[in-house]
């Protein structure tokens, strides 16, 4: 009896309840869509609350970044199974629509790259400064040829800390995402320590491979790593290699220009190193035109 009689109480209670929610239209209109009866909703009040305020915010959300649900552009929302409430988050229209308008970043892979690179583009840079006007023309001259499928070189863009070279070469490739052209910007000194520290596990040819067969990339701040005849040898210079064979267009970002590069790349001063670094240059020339952008540090602004 006294079982009962708690177990009448709560019912009382979830009516109560249910009936009171019932004067928040957004509650109604909820459950409205559910073809399930009372005494089974009302065992669900307190979740169907929440679908209520959010399914209320999403009628009177203006924007994606005013999104004022528990996750940012999904709504709270039940659904029905086998005569009872499942509730799960479901994207609303304007995430949909934003994930659509932005699928094309998914052509541009970063690796160890700053994620600010996946909002550039070539409306947004710098052109304050005329130290940038060679590289714009450039890039834009190979923006023009390559998204109508004409072959061009890329750039060796070298020059000061700071200056902006990944960005500009980012914004260049998030332009061509839109026309579906795959690329990649590869952090040069992590992406050789990663190959070696995998040197004997499946992800060192996967990911050799990626960079190898990528329809566009760019190596940036190349000659920044601690180089040794391995990376130069086999790793840089089959790439390049491979790139030329296929006629890939390559880009590179540098602190060093093409000399202090070759310096670099000779490791000792030995004859034997003084000629394997001048064949890495040679593939560097052959893939792209040199542009030295030499200007103020945006990074310290």
């Amino acid at each position: 009896m006294e079982k009962l009689a708690i177990k009448k109480q709560d019912n009382n209670l979830l009516k109560v309840n249910f009936k009171k929610n019932l004067d928040n239209p957004e509650f109604k209109e909820v459950i409205s869509t559910i073809n399930l009866p009372s005494d089974v909703l009302m065992k669900y009040t307190s979740k169907l609350s929440v679908s209520a305020d959010e399914y209320k915010n999403c009628k009177n959300c203006k924007s994606l970044l005013t999104c004022k649900n528990k996750m940012k552009g999904f709504c709270y929302t039940p659904k029905v199974l086998n005569n009872s409430l499942t509730f799960s988050y479901i994207e609303c229209n304007r995430k949909i629509e934003m994930d659509n308008k932005n699928k094309y970043l998914e052509n541009v892979y970063l690796y160890e790259i700053p994620a600010a690179l996946k909002g550039a583009s070539l409306k947004n840079i710098y052109k304050d400064d005329d130290t940038r006007i060679d590289v714009i023309k450039k890039i834009l001259s190979f923006y023009n040829s390559y998204k109508t499928g004409v072959y061009e070189k890329g750039i060796y863009l070298s020059g000061s800390f700071g200056s902006g070279k990944s960005y500009l070469i980012g914004a260049l490739f998030n332009e061509l995402a839109k026309y579906n052209k795959q690329s990649a910007i590869i952090y040069f000194p992590e992406f050789l320590r990663k190959l070696k520290s995998n040197f004997s596990t499946g992800v060192y040819g996967d990911l050799f491979d990626e960079v190898k067969n990528v329809p566009l990339l760019c190596l940036d701040d190349i000659g920044a790593e601690n180089l040794t005849s391995w990376a130069r040898d086999e790793i840089l210079g089959s790439i390049l290699q491979f790139r030329m064979d296929s006629k890939l267009p390559t880009f590179f970002t540098s602190n060093l220009n093409l000399h202090e590069l070759e310096n670099h790349l000779q490791i000792t001063n030995s004859s034997s190193d003084k000629i394997k670094a001048r064949r890495i240059m040679e593939r560097i020339k052959y893939l792209s035109d040199e542009v030295i952008l030499i200007g103020i540090n945006r990074r310290e602004e």
